[in-house]
Formats: C-alpha cells, structure tokens, sequence
C-alpha cells in the first residue's frame, strides 16, 4: 500500500534558518548593521516563558542583538504601550515581538496595532493584514506560522499555483485568514471553509492542497482526503495517551495520520511539521524587516512565500 511522503519540518526550518543567518552576517559586514529583536514578556506564565526563551536563543543563534523586556504581571496598559514605543523609536530594534497571551487585565489588541508595522515581525497588526489582502508581500510582513506553511507549500508545488483547488479548514485571523489569502496570491483556487460549513468532508476531497487549523484533535479522516493531495496539519492538541502510563498525554494534530498518511500525496506530522516553522518564520521576517530599514530587499533565494522581488 502507498503511503504519504512525510514532510520534515525540523529540516526545512534548519534551512530557512541558514539563509537567515548568512544574510544576517552579509548585512553586518555590508552595511553594519546588526539586526535587532526586542521581546517583551508580561507575566510568569511558565509556556510564554518557554517559548521566550527559545525564540530568544534562536535570534542570538542567526546573529541578532536579542533584548528580552521582562515586565511583571501587575504592569499597566499605559507602561506596555510606553516600552512599545521607545522600541518603536529605537533604531537599533527591527523587530518588535509581544508574546502573548498578555494577562487579562491588559487590551492585546491594542497593543498589538502599537508596534510599527515595519518592526511587526509576527504579521499581527491590521496594517500587515491589509497588506497581504492586497498582495503587498514587498512591504507587508506574514504572519509566521501561514508563512512557514506556506513554505511548504511552495517548495512542493512551486510557486504559481495555477490549476490547484486549496481548502483551508480554519478562518482564525492569526492562520486561516492569512493562509487562504497566501494560497489565492499563488494563484490557488481556494476554498475556506469553517464550523459553519456544510459538507465538509465532500468539500475537502476537492482539495489538491488541504490545509487543516481548527484545533479538533483528528478531526480530518483519510475518507476527506483526495488521493495524492498535499495535507498540511497545523493542529496541535494534547489527548491522552494511556498507553504511555497513567496520566499522560502526547501531542496530535488536526489530521489523523496514520489513516491519512495511506491517502494523501505528502503529508505533515504533528510534532515535527509545521510547529518548527513558527520560529524560523519570525527569524526571516526580522532579518528581512532589517534590510528594509536600509532600503534593501532580500533576493528570492529567501524562498519564504511567492513573489518575493529580488534585490
């Protein structure tokens, strides 16, 4: 029986991440410039935390300057958005990353649409939105994880996607949003579908892409699944996994795979895939955020999304 070619995420993000980090070194001894990131934390949520602090890793690794702003949990609106605003002033700083959930106290939101649109290197603020609606990728930045899925995506079919049917399950504006609307840019035909759709399953075996983000733990059957289609899992649920002991979990995505592996075409697994992507993704839109500042655009060998201008 065929089974689906299995998309090593780990592997794909190591390679964004080497070409981040050499066109980090070329910016500094070009035009010394060493690229910026600022991390704000509020809180002592030990996940946020967590991911803090690989994020922060990842930047010291590609050859960034990482500041980590640490703010305790009681730190008002009016302090967050002051912080926000020296950064947004510095010039040293290209990218400005807020991780959130902030404490309920605080508005997000608002936050979120007070860094510069140009240091937004998680694609968040309306402005960035708006820009990848337009298909404006040569001044917008993409959110990280539509962004790396997309990498995926190009790398597999290419970069025009004319004569593809894509289903995006998910119509969350931090994924599935952003993901349809790099699909229909691609020149997709894309179909986003969502709780309130009817004939999901029938729906999703038109798709030659299908990508899967409702946060349902195997939701999607190999019975959903047109054979030899690309499926790009971006869930990431915890279920209990008895057999590993009394108590414990083990992670799983929005696909269930082993019965989808035997269907689909290529495949990603939950870990492994699209998760590793995030990080990478918010490397590259530093670095690239970075050769903006001095006017200059990365060339298309980045290979992060379609039509990428070139130097």
């Amino acid at each position: 029986m065929r089974r689906a070619t299995i998309i090593d995420g780990k592997a794909v993000a190591a390679s964004v991440i080497d070409v981040v980090k050499t066109a980090a070194a070329a910016l500094e001894q070009q035009d010394g410039v060493t690229i910026g990131l600022a991390v704000i934390i509020v809180g002592d949520d030990p996940a946020s935390h967590t991911y803090v602090t690989s994020k922060s890793r990842m930047a010291k690794e590609c050859g960034f300057k990482s500041v980590q702003h640490t703010l305790p949990t009681h730190t008002s609106q009016g302090d967050l958005a002051t912080l926000v605003n020296t950064l947004n002033a510095d010039s040293t700083v290209h990218g400005i990353l807020v991780q959130l959930p902030l404490p309920t106290h605080l508005d997000s939101e608002a936050i979120i649409q007070a860094i510069q649109p140009e240091k937004d290197v998680d694609g968040l603020s309306v402005v960035n939105a708006g820009k990848l609606a337009t298909g404006d990728l040569k001044t917008g930045h993409v959110s990280c994880t539509p962004a790396g899925a997309m990498v995926f995506v190009r790398r597999i079919h290419g970069e025009d996607l004319s004569g593809l049917t894509a289903v995006v399950i998910g119509r969350s504006n931090l994924f599935g949003k952003p993901m349809t609307q790099l699909l229909l840019n691609a020149n997709a035909t894309v179909m986003t579908a969502h709780s309130r759709t009817k004939n999901l399953p029938d729906i999703c075996r038109q798709a030659d892409i299908l990508v899967a983000a409702v946060g349902r733990a195997e939701m999607v059957k190999a019975s959903w699944v047109k054979e030899g289609a690309t499926v790009i899992d971006v869930g990431i649920n915890r279920v209990a996994a008895p057999e590993s002991g009394v108590g414990k979990t083990r992670l799983v995505g929005d696909v269930a795979f082993s019965e989808v592996a035997e269907v689909a075409g290529i495949i990603t697994p939950v870990p492994g895939g699209v998760g590793p992507m995030t990080i990478a993704m918010l490397m590259a839109n530093t670095v690239i955020a970075a050769y903006r500042s001095v006017g200059r655009n990365l060339s298309p060998k980045l290979e992060l999304w379609p039509s990428q201008d070139s130097a």
